[in-house]
């Protein structure tokens, strides 16, 4: 008998003996009990036969919550999860108060983790994660299948202890990040006032405090007769909805749109500036892809309530609202409750925000991190030479070729780089000369910011008009 027909006969007597529930081989067929109009019944049922028949010991506890789980999942919204003891209180903290981690706001699309935003200052940040990169493992542990919450708790860890990640990352494949963790400050507005008379605000999130934050860092730089305002929230992955309209409402006048509220029912809520006082200096805001959430609100409302321009990249486009529910042991339940409007009834979500000038960093703040743990050294040939390839390229090592080849040139030009560094001359790439070549990177992004130049220049039309 050939294997092809074997197969043929054997799947219709399985199908025979199922049928007839007869026991084959090592599976049982049972019929579990007639289930009522209930729709809790498969539930409960389900429940009772693992209890009793299941050929070890299950917790009650784990039952659940993986129900809960499993209800939350079938609704396919990223935004919508089950959190345990442990990830319920990560997640307040970081909305509350400091954390230990690497400092990036993540969330599930499409069934994977995505980075949405590196928190400004943050290791993450530092390490050169980038906003819609997809985390594929932590430590070496998939994070296929996992909720948001779970991927979290495996990045999370003590101060000083490293993590490993490995994201992919669209146009450029997957890359290897070595990241220590960090305490992740409370703080979430940081201010200066720059040349020429102008206050830069920064936001990086809204938590508690922030509108507080805000309040003071508008009075300090008032206070130092600023003629104008840059509100800076790139990388901003938002937070508490209530936190935008405070802060926006600082800069609308009374009377004017906020945002939009659309229930389950259609029905929708419209917010209201309040403020009898608004500021009534030139501002204007810069946004990039890792906007998000409560950061988008409060561009949106600026810009349609306000007048004010928004200059930078498109922002990640988030325009639902969620809640939490808390249980007695601690754990909680987050769930979207709403959609959020523009101002003006528009929903952005998975659409972002279209800034009035659209300007993007320098091609060089695109690229991916360089591990310093390991070598690159000559006659070696992969994507990460191309790396640092390009990252000396930007730095004025013009000699260089970015075609992944560790060349005597590269060699030469690496050489070339440590000794005007300071660094032991080895021509090779690691340790201390990948440190040194990401902070010289970081370094020139900030002095050709060209968003915040941009900026810059629509706020002084402004203030010469």
């Amino acid at each position: 008998m050939g294997k092809k027909r074997f197969l043929i006969i054997f799947g219709f007597f399985l199908t025979a003996v199922v049928s007839a529930g007869i026991t084959y081989g090592a599976v049982k067929y049972n019929e579990i009990s007639n289930i009522s109009n209930d729709p809790f019944g498969k539930l409960r049922s389900t429940y009772q036969t693992i209890k009793t028949d299941y050929y070890k010991d299950a917790k009650t506890e784990d039952l659940v919550d993986g129900a809960i789980r499993g209800m939350l999942g079938a609704l396919e919204d990223p935004y919508s999860t089950y959190m345990d003891t442990k990830e319920a209180k990560g997640f307040q903290e970081n909305i509350s108060s400091s954390f230990e981690g690497i400092g990036a706001e993540v969330q599930e699309s499409d069934g994977a983790i995505m980075i949405v935003s590196p928190i400004k200052g943050s290791p993450a940040e530092a390490a050169g994660l980038k906003p819609k990169d997809k985390i594929l493992k932590v430590d070496n542990t998939s994070v296929e299948g996992m909720s948001v919450n779970e991927a979290i708790m495996l990045i999370r860890g003590e101060k000083g202890s490293k993590v490993k990640l490995l994201v992919e990352r669209s146009g450029v494949g997957e890359l290897n990040f070595t990241i220590t963790r960090d305490t992740i400050p409370i703080e979430t507005v940081h201010f200066e006032k720059m040349d020429d008379g102008i206050g830069k605000i920064q936001i990086t999130k809204f938590s508690e405090s922030t509108d507080k934050e805000l309040a003071k860092a508008v009075s300090e730089l008032t206070k130092q007769n600023v003629k104008g305002f840059v509100i800076d929230l790139r990388q901003n992955p938002g937070g508490l909805l209530e936190q935008a309209v405070y802060m926006s409402d600082l800069f609308i006048a009374k009377g004017k749109n906020i945002l939009q509220v659309e229930n389950k029912d259609g029905s929708k809520e419209v917010y209201k500036a309040e403020n009898e006082d608004k500021i009534d200096l030139p501002v204007v805001v810069v946004v990039d892809e890792g906007t998000a959430s409560a950061a988008e609100i409060m561009a949106a409302a600026l810009h349609q309530s306000a007048g004010i321009p928004i200059i930078g990249d498109k922002t990640f486009g988030k325009g639902t609202i969620q809640t939490t529910k808390a249980f007695k042991d601690g754990s909680s339940v987050k769930y979207t409750i709403a959609k959020w409007l523009t101002p003006d009834g528009h929903w952005i979500h998975e659409k972002g925000i279209k800034p009035q000038y659209a300007v993007s960093l320098p091609e060089y703040a695109k690229l991916p991190y360089l591990d310093p743990e390991k070598t690159l050294k000559e006659e070696d040939s992969s994507a990460e030479v191309k790396v640092a390839q390009q990252m000396l390229q930007a730095l004025g090592y013009n000699n260089v070729k970015a075609n992944g080849i560790f060349d005597p040139a590269t060699k030469q030009e690496v050489e070339k780089f440590q000794k005007e560094n300071g660094i032991a001359v080895n021509g090779q790439i690691g340790g201390e000369t990948t440190i040194k070549m990401i902070e010289s990177l970081q370094k020139k992004l900030i002095e050709n910011d060209t968003q915040l130049e941009e900026a810059v220049n629509v706020l002084k039309k402004q203030l010469a008009s």
